[in-house]
């Protein structure tokens, strides 16, 4: 009998709370392995698996921010991300200048070490491909960068960002927008991207596994023009205002602090703010 590869969440545990970082492992290849800062946890919980490959939907620290250590560790990991994101691995200069405006100060403690990968070991992207039994597409709108990856034998969609933020054991979704790249109409062309693969599960990496597919894509779609509309119209003390009025209605407090680790609110008026002036332009 022909065994399919069972997909493992692990949750490493980001700044010591669960729920908030979600890496998979499915047969040695991990999906966004999450920064550095909480690598121990993610390689202690793999336990004897040693990782052959990494699948990285977009280079976002709290995603990528390990894939340089761990290719470090692994001498023989292979790393696979859209051709846009592959160069800012090899030299995560700009990445660090970038992530430094948004987090200052924090950025030892949120991320940890952020080391260049070797350019031999990283496999570029556009999406249609296949890879190590994933199917490739290009889903971008919370990232230029991003893709998502269906694994073809379980039916199992890995969608890093592009599906939202959902914390379990709740179903409220908002629509994760930092800056700099937010393209509202492009993110909603990769949820009907998602939705035509008509997969069996989605893996989100904020957090866990969503069985309610099409339910779940539709509350990323209203979630996301909502807070389109809320950050064109409102500026941004009433847009935060409103966002934590919904966290706090149909969630509890220990999951709102989730939430807002995984999305922090200005910042999601920040990249919205910014699609609106550029949109001006």
């Amino acid at each position: 009998m022909v065994r399919t590869p069972v997909s493992r969440p692990i949750d490493v545990l980001h700044l010591g709370r669960d729920r908030v970082i979600c890496a998979y492992e499915v047969d040695a290849v991990i999906v966004d392995p999450g920064p550095s800062s909480s690598v121990e946890t993610l390689i202690d919980r793999l336990g004897p698996t040693e990782p052959r490959a990494l699948l990285l939907t977009h280079i976002h620290l709290d995603h990528a921010g390990a894939t340089g250590v761990l290719c470090r560790r692994y001498p023989n990991l292979k790393v696979y991300v859209h051709e846009l994101g592959a160069p800012h691995l090899v030299d995560p200069s700009k990445l660090l200048t970038s992530a430094g405006r948004l987090y200052g100060d924090d950025m030892w403690e949120l991320w940890g070490e952020v080391a260049p990968v070797p350019e031999e070991r990283i496999t570029a992207l556009k999406g249609g491909e296949t890879v190590e039994g994933f199917r490739v597409a290009y889903t971008p709108g919370h990232a230029s960068h991003h893709v998502s990856y269906l694994h073809e034998e379980s039916g199992d969609a890995y969608v890093g960002d592009v599906a939202g933020v959902r914390i379990p054991p709740y179903d409220h979704t908002i629509a994760p927008t930092p800056p700099p790249d937010i393209d509202v109409e492009a993110w909603l062309d990769s949820l009907h991207t998602l939705a035509c693969w008509n997969p069996q599960t989605l893996r989100l990496t904020h957090f866990g596994q969503v069985t309610e597919v099409t339910d779940h894509l539709h509350r990323v779609r209203a979630a996301l023009v909502s807070s389109a509309d809320s950050a064109r119209l409102d500026g941004e003390e009433r847009f935060i205002a409103r966002l934590e009025e919904g966290l706090g209605d149909a969630t509890d407090l220990a999951t709102v602090e989730c939430f807002e680790q995984a999305a922090p609110p200005n910042q999601l008026y920040m990249g919205l703010a910014r699609y609106w002036r550029k949109k001006a332009e």
